[in-house]
């Protein structure tokens, strides 16, 4: 039996979909919610699950194709009657998803390990005959991983072992998209450390370990796209890389490892191979993105494995304050899978068998943890990632001190030292919102409310940092839009194709806001803990407006305008990765001291992609300082489905007319900056936006506020 697979309702108001890609093909296995087709509409870009198991028989709508919402995209057959679509292996594989993994590690362990391992080898003799007839599909092999989860996560379970699985990072995100991979097999991790970066359609972001341990095995490769609950890798505990996990790695390591350097480190970590690790190394496929250095970090993680259990357990709290510190653990939490794993019977054996590797790779570790400590040359030490990103911000990797384990440089102690130099290097902002720190969609939004007094002036240059570190690397380059990128270019040009955009703007005396801020910001960041920067004022300003004028605070949906109850306002933050629109609910609620803390903490998690998907949407109203980096004003986008969007331009002196209460007019020196809405004028009329201002601007210019 089979079941045909149609477009699904993506929205009330989308009656089509495009099918852009294909993440399956004819004859591929595939799980239920396995992601099937890459669809994109006038809204959003989406991937399609399958709703059964089985083996994909036809493709009847091709890339590039518009289909209508219950439009047929495809045929899953039944596993139970695979062989009617040419893939009884398979369809076996769907039914019987225990099966394959048993099959694919009994033959990748008789032809790596048998020697060494021949009750294992007589255990499994039915299931490797049937392997050597009948070699499993990369599909069939892909589906024995993914099903078989538990039969790796009972290979890390010997010692501890714990799957981590992909995290549910939003209401509606259902899946993520793995972008890079932090750490290698072999490495070592302490609890919170991140392990992975993740990308959905709404934020990247980074997956923590939920223990200390050993990373054994990564299940997702680079690019892949997990739904959520599914399985990324196996932390292994104290013990988790000995016996079982190195059985397992072993065998994965013949279905498509990544690195041989890596399964060479995961056959002597586990030590249950013994004597079988040159045979396993001449059978590792080659890959050209393998680490130069993955075998220097499996080295660390054997070490670690067969040190006495007080040391290790000293290593893991020493290391837990060193790794928090630069990123602290806020925001998404990650849900680990119970594996349900359970001690292999010959680990202890295997690992008396790998003493003598140990012992020589625990003296190699020794040498290498010293290295950096006496000078020398680190190139060997950092990881790929870590040489990668010191290239590309022109960081000395020689004359940084890492604050990882051992004084490994890790990845956020090359960032901050970017961070330093072009802070050194950055042209100061006009004197007055240079002196207040003042956020923005731009660079300096994490300063906007602040933080902490001795972080924020790093975040500060971030964008510099970013865009200056990285300018002449990538002169004369192309590069691939990121996943986040392009949804960005997707939503503003939709923006400007589905909505009556211009612009009003109005200039505003803000003197009395200046010298109110200079009065009480030493005191307020001693009582807050985070600077006063003008934007509170702003938002303050704003929602007050906003109250008054409800229109402005609306959404059009089809042909209803819905006017909404409360004022939740967006913040433009300027990140590395692209401009994100975190939201503070209900932030007509909130004092001017409440707003600079949402500010403050709302940037800074949003540029250490510690903010969650929830945080990014369900805005009303949008506010984007255009004046962090000296801009007077502009023409910001609308953040749809909003109808209206604030830029607030620098704060700079200079002379004006004043008129005097006697109405004597007069020129003087006076803080001023210009207020920009850009608003949909399907909706709000002219009128409309020039009151809005005016009432923005007379409370501005009364400064009259409670700080």
């Amino acid at each position: 039996m089979s079941e045909r697979v149609t477009m699904p309702a993506l929205g009330e108001s989308v009656t089509e979909g495009t099918v852009t890609r294909w993440l399956k093909s004819i004859g591929d296995t595939v799980e239920v919610d396995e992601p099937l087709v890459e669809v994109s509409t006038d809204k959003v870009d989406t991937e399609i699950p399958s709703p059964v198991a089985g083996v994909l028989q036809e493709i009847l709508a091709e890339e590039d194709d518009t289909v209508e919402v219950g439009g047929e995209l495809c045929v899953i057959g039944d596993g139970s009657e695979g062989s009617s679509s040419g893939g009884s292996d398979e369809g076996e594989t769907a039914e019987e998803p225990e099966e394959p993994a048993e099959d694919t590690s009994a033959q990748d362990a008789a032809e790596g390990d048998g020697a060494d391992q021949p009750e294992q080898a007589a255990d499994e003799a039915p299931a490797q005959q049937r392997s050597e007839d009948e070699p499993p599909s990369p599909e069939s092999g892909a589906s024995g991983e993914s099903s078989g989860g538990s039969s790796g996560g009972s290979g890390g379970g010997g010692g501890g072992g714990e799957t981590v699985t992909m995290p549910a990072l939003g209401e509606s995100v259902t899946e993520g998209t793995i972008t890079r991979w932090l750490k290698a097999e072999g490495d070592t991790v302490a609890v919170d450390e991140p392990l992975v970066e993740v990308s959905t359609d709404k934020v990247d972001t980074e997956i923590p370990s939920p223990v200390a341990g050993v990373l054994t095995k990564i299940i997702a490769g680079e690019d892949e796209t997990v739904d959520v609950g599914g399985e990324l890798c196996i932390v292994g505990g104290e013990s988790g890389g000995s016996g079982s996990d190195g059985s397992d790695e072993g065998a994965d390591s013949d279905e498509g490892a990544d690195a041989p350097s890596t399964d060479q480190g995961s056959a002597q970590d586990s030590s249950g191979e013994g004597g079988s690790t040159e045979e396993s190394q001449s059978q590792a496929p080659t890959a050209d993105d393998a680490p130069a250095d993955a075998s220097e970090e499996d080295l660390e993680g054997e070490q670690e494995l067969h040190e006495a259990a007080a040391q290790e357990s000293t290593a893991k709290e020493d290391e837990a304050p060193d790794m928090q510190e630069p990123e602290p653990a806020v925001g998404i939490g990650t849900e680990s899978a119970d594996n349900g794993s359970t001690s292999h019977k010959d680990s202890s054996e295997a690992q008396a068998q790998g003493t003598g590797e140990d012992q020589a790779s625990g003296e190699a570790q020794a040498s290498g943890d010293a290295a950096p400590q006496g000078g020398q040359d680190v190139s060997a030490y950092v990881t790929p990632l870590v040489r990668k990103l010191a290239a590309q911000h022109g960081v000395d990797l020689n004359a940084l001190e890492g604050t990882g384990v051992g004084g490994r440089i890790r990845k956020q102690d090359v960032l901050d030292a970017a961070k330093a130099a072009e802070a050194a290097k950055a042209a100061p902002a006009p004197s007055e919102q240079a002196g207040s720190g003042q956020p923005a969609s731009g660079g300096d939004q994490q300063a906007a409310g602040g933080g902490s007094a001795a972080p924020a002036a790093a975040p500060a240059a971030s964008s510099g940092s970013a865009a200056g570190g990285d300018a002449a690397a990538k002169r004369g380059t192309t590069e691939k839009m990121s996943r986040l990128r392009k949804v960005i270019a997707t939503r503003m040009v939709e923006s400007l194709q589905s909505s009556a955009q211009l612009t009003t703007v109005v200039e505003v005396d803000v003197t009395k806001v200046a010298r109110l801020r200079n009065r009480t910001k030493n005191d307020f960041v001693q009582r807050e803990g985070v600077k006063l920067s003008f934007m509170p004022f702003f938002a303050m300003a704003a929602i007050e407006a906003l109250k008054a004028h409800p229109i402005v605070n609306a959404s059009v949906e089809d042909d209803t305008i819905v006017y909404h109850a409360a004022e939740h306002l967006g913040v433009a933050v300027d990140t590395p990765r692209g401009l994100l629109v975190p939201v503070i609910k209900d932030a007509g609620d909130l004092n001017i001291a409440g707003l600079a803390r949402k500010i403050a903490d709302l940037a800074e998690r949003t540029r250490d992609n510690k903010v969650t998907p929830d945080e990014l949407s369900g805005g009303t109203f949008t506010l984007t300082n255009t004046g962090s980096r000296g801009a007077l004003f502009d023409t910001p986008i609308i953040n749809m489905p909003n109808v209206a969007i604030l830029g607030t331009g620098a704060v700079v002196k200079r002379p004006v007319v004043v008129t005097d209460e006697d109405g004597s007019s007069t020129i003087a020196i006076r803080d001023m900056v210009y207020l920009a809405i850009s608003y949909d004028h399907r909706v709000v009329d002219g009128a409309d936006a020039a009151r809005f201002l005016t009432t923005m601007k007379e409370r501005l210019e009364e400064g009259n506020f409670e700080v």
